[in-house]
């Protein structure tokens, strides 16, 4: 296996406790496969033997919280503030182009100047609908497209 460079990864994050595990995790996976699918299409596929330009990994927020690399790459924090530590140290600093009061939050920079998003929900369920309105609504897509073009622009 070759070597991680950990700013080949997108990092999907989520909390730690037992609740985000079970509930928040498996929409973290849900996001590294799309996200593996647009990656598909927008990437030429590794030479044998090599990593991919780019790849999704999930991680809890303990482990991003204490690795300076991984602070430095595209991030997607799932799960609300109270869930994950990573989402609670955004909620200020990323903008929020969706709010639907006292149910779900999408953060992210539009215009990719910031390559880290915070998808949540009051309650689990309000998480699911965030993730699904990120994913419906081309805020994933944006996401996507706008690492991949910083990226390759770094090369």
């Amino acid at each position: 296996m070759p070597d991680i460079d950990p700013q080949r990864l997108i990092w999907i994050v989520t909390g730690v406790q037992l609740t985000a595990e079970l509930g928040d995790r498996p929409l973290a996976y849900r996001i590294e496969r799309e996200l593996r699918d647009r990656l598909a299409t927008l990437l030429d596929p590794a030479e044998p033997g090599e990593p991919p330009l780019l790849s999704p990994v999930v991680v809890s927020d303990v482990y991003y919280l204490n690795n300076d690399d991984a602070r430095k790459a595209p991030t997607i924090s799932i799960g609300g503030p109270g869930m994950n530590a990573l989402s609670a140290s955004l909620v200020d600093q990323l903008p929020t182009p969706v709010a639907i009061e006292n149910t779900l939050v999408v953060q992210m920079d539009l215009e990719m100047n910031d390559l880290r998003c915070a998808i949540w929900g009051m309650i689990h369920l309000d998480t699911v609908r965030a993730v699904d309105t990120f994913i419906a609504k081309g805020y994933l897509d944006t996401f996507v497209k706008g690492v991949v073009e910083q990226m390759t622009n770094d090369q």
